[in-house]
């Protein structure tokens, strides 16, 4: 077992502890950013001017209206950036446009004003002169105009024609489905200072404050060092938050450099649905063949995603899609193309799953569609392709423990009372015409590690007081997921202290730099990793302080629960004496830890290699109960088996599991995502620009009865304390809502009939689903 994996006899990682700013959120005294503008003086606000076309060339900007407007300070062009011009990822989004928009609800100015009424009404009396120009707005429209950018990649394993040729049954089709608002409860919200010295202060809901760093810095033409970023927490990100504040923060920098004065931006809910990035839709054509027992003999996909009017994370969001279209099943020939859809909207961006869901329904509604057309259970359909030993995946990187797969498969089967109830469904819908209940499990395998190998590293400060305390700083961000308090458990694991010596300081680009963002589900792999370096480091120096003292050498110290022991000695040692020994021997009582993540290698040009850790696996199992009067269905009951290793903080686990399942369940079947493609004056505008008119799960969508098991005997070696990540993966165990509402509606027409059902599979959706079965009855 590694050093990185091994755990102490004492430890407290592995532990039920409750979020460590729980109190907080409850209570309202947790601080976010935009609280921290209540506590600074002549603090400036600042509003969007939002372009009123999809695509146009701008004429002209007229400010002197707004300037005149009473308690307006400034209105900030692209004429005042004094840097570069640019926020993006790829140097193709201009902070402010110059000449051209490219979405409906662009900024191309913005306000600053003593007060947010005084900065709406500025921004109102700014008047913009367009030429309006033709506008993509759909992903088909950008399809038909052969409107793309980016790369174009393709996996390619084995010869799918020769197996097509081979097949016993071929089956081709297309798949459209949606994307998804983030809707975290935090909007977007930066607040910036400059302090005497020029160096600029900005606090920011960022999952990725070096990138923040690093694009205000460019923005205002100076240095990283004289940029620095606090994230104290954030309300929710969910990818959100990696890419796109950092305009927002450059905004709020520039604002401060040219006024002197503190600057504030914050979105309203409205402003932030209709300026940010969503997750990704996609369109997929594939054809795909199966041999006379059902095991998949070949794949043809093109999968094409809807980027938006700039590349953003586009490229890596694809080719994550595209590694993971094969979900947990074993495809032997395969031929997967990637394109990105350049169209007239906001600019589409990372969002929980990173891709890996968009890849993997594609395969789960190809075998959902096609099963009854095999005269297989979908359920049987799906098991008799998991992956298992000695397989690889499409990019050619070995599937290490696949028994796992089938392990949850298993659980759920027996703990959910599989059989038994199916029985039930069958007895209920025989006795009920116009109602019915299906029941569906789904898998998941999803890679852990970043698309990019360079981002796999973390860094950490730990430091140690004189009176024992200890302070950890670590580049992860903390957005409600629990990053810190499994941090908070690692430090004191690693330390051999009780938690409640630990505390955790905001994260800070000037105590921790260049570090990755906090997403791919790696912020506890990299930062963990990071902490119990820094840790260790110092433990290695008590330990010969201890050893002085005890008598013994060096290696025979351990430490736990605050005591310092030895081996074959009775006597101990209080930590904080042991600190103190150590600070008058003149003993360095802090560390500065580094992480990355070893054994990743990977070809983008070829699209093979090994980019991911370690797959996490889980398996879901869904019950639902459907009307067809009006498509309207309850989610009756949920039973999920997941992987997470050897879990940090279980109770935290578990949260994320339930919140992820959750969340995937209102992208696919009620988040409905739209834009106005009319002719009309609102083309390209978000039509779903608020909590009115978009759908978010409530309590009333929550399962009546919902369990969720972490599989046991699942110890990753490699990784930190035997853990595996656990943000991104249970989002795609709600595909089984999805394809028990498919078999649902099925129970409605003839036996073997195949269902096509949208996505996000609304009950409208799956009215006219149902419609359109019956009338083949």
């Amino acid at each position: 077992m590694s050093q990185l994996s091994q755990r102490p006899g004492i430890s407290v990682v592995g532990q039920r502890h409750r979020h460590e700013s729980a109190d907080g959120h409850v209570t309202g005294t947790a601080l976010y950013t935009d609280d921290l503008s209540q506590r600074l003086s002549g603090v400036l606000h600042a509003y969007p001017v939002q372009s009123t076309h999809a695509h146009a060339k701008i004429l002209g900007i007229e400010t002197s209206a707004a300037l005149a407007a009473p308690g307006v300070i400034k209105v900030i062009t692209a004429q005042d950036i004094p840097g570069v011009n640019d926020q993006g990822a790829k140097h193709d989004e201009p902070m402010l446009p110059v000449d051209e928009v490219m979405f409906y609800g662009q900024p191309v100015a913005w306000v600053l004003g003593e007060s947010l009424e005084a900065a709406k009404a500025g921004a109102k009396s700014v008047t913009v002169d367009y030429e309006a120009l033709e506008s993509l707005i759909t992903i088909k429209d950008a399809m038909a105009a052969n409107s793309f950018h980016g790369i174009q990649p393709e996996i390619a394993k084995g010869d799918p024609e020769g197996a097509f040729a081979q097949a016993a049954h071929v089956f081709e089709g297309d798949f459209e489905f949606a994307g998804q608002e983030h809707f975290y409860l935090e909007t977007q919200n930066s607040l910036a200072l400059e302090d005497e010295n020029g160096q600029i202060m900005i606090h920011c809901s960022t999952q990725h404050p070096t990138e923040t760093q690093d694009i205000v810095s460019h923005v205002l033409g100076i240095d990283a060092n004289e940029v620095t970023v606090q994230v104290l927490r954030m309300g929710g990100g969910f990818g959100g938050k990696e890419m796109q504040p950092h305009g927002y923060a450059a905004l709020a920098a520039l604002g401060a450099v040219l006024t002197g004065r503190p600057v504030r931006v914050r979105l309203d809910r409205s402003l932030d649905m209709t300026m940010t990035g969503k997750r990704h839709g996609f369109h997929a054509t594939w054809k795909i063949g199966f041999n006379e027992q059902g095991r998949i003999l070949g794949l043809d996909a093109q999968l094409t995603a809807d980027g938006g009017w700039s590349l953003d994370l586009s490229e890596p969001v694809l080719t994550r899609a595209m590694c993971h279209i094969d979900n947990s099943y074993w495809i032997p020939n395969i031929r997967v193309k990637g394109r990105i859809a350049k169209c007239h909207k906001t600019s589409q961006t990372a969002f929980r799953g990173f891709g890996g869901p968009q890849g993997m329904l594609v395969m789960e509604d190809i075998l959902g569609r096609v099963a009854p057309q095999l005269g297989l259970d979908p359920r049987e359909l799906r098991r008799r392709n998991f992956y298992t030993e000695g397989q690889n995946t499409p990019y050619y990187q070995p599937v290490r423990h696949p028994e796992r797969l089938e392990a949850a498969w298993s659980q759920v089967l027996d703990t959910a009372d599989i059989a038994q109830r199916e029985a039930q469904i069958r007895e209920f819908n025989a006795a009920h015409e116009h109602t019915k209940r299906a029941l569906a499990l789904t898998p998941v395998k999803f890679g852990i590690s970043f698309n990019l190998t360079a981002f796999n590293q973390g860094g950490a400060l730990v430091l140690v007081y004189k009176d024992g305390s200890v302070l950890v700083n670590h580049g992860g961000t903390e957005m409600g997921q629990g990053l810190h308090t499994k941090m908070l458990q690692v430090a004191a694991t690693a330390l051999g202290v009780p938690l409640s010596m630990v505390r955790i300081a905001a994260t800070r680009t000037d105590k921790v730099p260049n570090t990755s963002a906090t997403a791919a589900s790696s912020g506890s792999d990299l930062n963990g990793g990071a902490v119990k370096d820094a840790c260790e480091q110092i433990q290695a120096r008590l330990a010969q302080v201890a050893a002085g003292k005890l008598g013994v050498p060096a290696h025979e110290v351990r430490f736990g629960d605050g005591q310092v022991t030895a081996l074959g000695k009775s006597e101990s040692l209080d930590w904080k004496e042991v600190v103190n020994a150590a600070y008058f021997q003149r003993i360095q009582l802090s560390g500065a830890g580094y992480y990355r993540t070893e054994g990743l290698h990977w070809d983008l040009s070829r699209m093979t290699g090994s980019p991911f850790k370690y797959f996490a696996y889980g398996v879901a199992a869904s019950e639902v109960e459907v009307s067809r009067f009006d498509g309207s269905y309850v989610l009756r009951r949920v039973d999920i088996v997941h992987d997470v290793g050897d879990s940090l903080s279980p109770l935290v686990d578990l949260g994320q599991i339930e919140g992820g399942f959750v969340q995937g369940t209102g992208w696919l079947t009620l988040e409905d995502l739209r834009w106005d493609t009319s002719d009309g004056p609102g083309r390209g505008r978000v039509a779903t620009a608020a909590a009115s008119t978009y759908k978010i799960p409530s309590f009333s969508e929550m399962p009546e009865v919902f369990n969720v098991s972490l599989l046991q005997k699942a110890h990753e070696e490699g990784a930190v304390y035997g853990s595996k990540a656990v943000g991104e993966p249970p989002l795609m165990l709600a595909f089984s809502v999805r394809e028990a509402l498919r078999q649902a509606v099925a129970e409605f027409g003839l036996a073997g009939q195949p269902v096509e059902l949208a996505s996000p599979a609304t009950p409208e959706a799956v009215f006219w689903a149902i419609e359109s079965v019956r009338k083949g009855a």
